[in-house]
């Protein structure tokens, strides 16, 4: 299994320990407070103690094993930053950080991040689109303004080849697979022949102007 530390167990660092846990991954958590650590140690596979200020603290949790830690100490900037600091001199294969502003971010990642998470913001663009694209179901950011999305089969589509709604054509969309949102099969790149059912989902990767235009369809 994937090895993970989290470091800073606020809410970003709880849900994202327990969901890694759910996701096969073996996951340390690491805090100073002793009753966030005694909250979540159940549900983990190992939960310590520590403050992530000191190098010999940080370095002592540490094994040649672990992947990768996230430090999920964003609120508190100076912490953060020392702790990152720590973890790069110490080799960490990949360190994730969270930060609070761009200026946060541009430290962290002088000292040696490798990832910057905003959790409120990207809680809040994914929201934005939600309520913007109400047929939206999920979507993951990919190279530059490209976007692959998950959503709602259009009605006027339910019933079609895929060859004969000319999505890539009007819409500069690739549709790279379907999921049935009743049975959860997926279908991976499926042929110009496959017909199109009202309940299916559609996986499409392209840029997010054409998604947002293939949102209006009704």
């Amino acid at each position: 299994m994937k090895q993970v530390i989290v470091i800073g167990l606020g809410q970003f660092g709880s849900h994202l320990a327990r969901e890694l846990t759910g996701m096969r991954c073996e996951v340390m958590v690491v805090d100073q407070d002793e009753a966030r650590v005694d909250a979540i140690k159940t549900d983990v596979h190992s939960a310590v103690i520590c403050d992530a200020r000191q190098h010999d603290a940080v370095e002592a949790v540490l094994t040649n094993e672990v992947d990768e830690v996230v430090v999920a100490l964003g609120e508190n900037m100076e912490p953060s930053i020392l702790c990152t600091l720590h973890l790069k001199q110490l080799n960490v294969k990949r360190i994730r950080c969270t930060a609070v502003n761009e200026d946060h971010a541009t430290i962290l990642r002088a000292v040696g991040a490798d990832e910057i998470i905003f959790p409120e913001r990207e809680t809040a663009e994914r929201t934005a689109r939600r309520v913007a694209y109400p047929s939206l179901l999920d979507y993951f950011p990919f190279e530059e303004d490209h976007r692959i999305m998950e959503v709602k089969m259009p009605s006027s589509l339910s019933g079609k080849r895929l060859g004969d709604t000319n999505i890539r054509g009007d819409y500069d969309l690739l549709v790279l697979g379907t999921k049935d949102a009743n049975t959860g099969k997926f279908k991976f790149m499926p042929g110009a022949t496959d017909v199109l059912g009202q309940n299916d989902i559609l996986i499409v990767l392209g840029r997010e102007i054409n998604l947002a235009r293939f949102q209006a369809l009704d």
